[in-house]
């Protein structure tokens, strides 16, 4: 496979937690046109301005359904993606994520999974993954769904990682929390 796209436009920030749109649902896409094409283009330069492994749409403040990766050989873009299978052991592995910078913890995740969408073009596409991949397409589906890796983890990791962000939150605008405006 070749290697993914690097486009030559400005990568956009990246919403960290606390932000409303990351806790939104998007929106399904209707139109496969230049604006999605440019919406995908801005996704990639900015993942990988960040190093990331997969960035889905909301994080970078745009509310639809869409999400790329770049995970070892494999990368491509799904549009309007369902999870439709998690098989496998619950793997409890370290996870990051862009938007909550500097956190990682062990998050349980299924061995493998399934995404069915469509390609930037509108065309069906379904992704096998495993291993990292697998991680990548539950995480980026979770967070069209308005939900963070956070959400997954309990006792004194969530607790550390909600106190971090909050700490995080706090240092960037005084005046306001992890949660929204005081």
């Amino acid at each position: 496979m070749s290697p993914a796209p690097q486009p030559d436009v400005p990568p956009s920030p990246i919403r960290q937690v606390g932000d409303p749109v990351l806790r939104t649902p998007t929106t399904p896409v209707s139109a496969f046109d230049d604006d999605l094409a440019a919406l995908v283009e801005r996704m990639w330069a900015s993942m990988h301005e960040a190093r990331g492994v997969g960035l889905a749409a909301n994080q970078i403040g745009v509310g639809r359904s869409v999400f790329v990766y770049d995970v070892d050989d494999a990368w491509g873009v799904v549009v309007n993606p369902v999870l439709v299978e998690v098989g496998g052991e619950r793997v409890r592995d370290e996870e990051g994520c862009l938007s909550v910078v500097g956190q990682v913890f062990g998050t349980p995740r299924y061995e493998r999974a399934v995404v069915r969408g469509q390609d930037a073009d509108g065309h069906p596409v379904e992704v096998h993954g495993e291993g990292l991949l697998a991680r990548c397409l539950q995480h980026e589906t979770d967070h069209l769904a308005g939900r963070l890796y956070l959400d997954h983890l309990s006792g004194r990791d969530r607790r550390a990682a909600l106190r971090a962000a909050a700490e995080r939150e706090r240092e960037a605008s005084p005046g306001s929390s992890a949660f929204g405006s005081r």
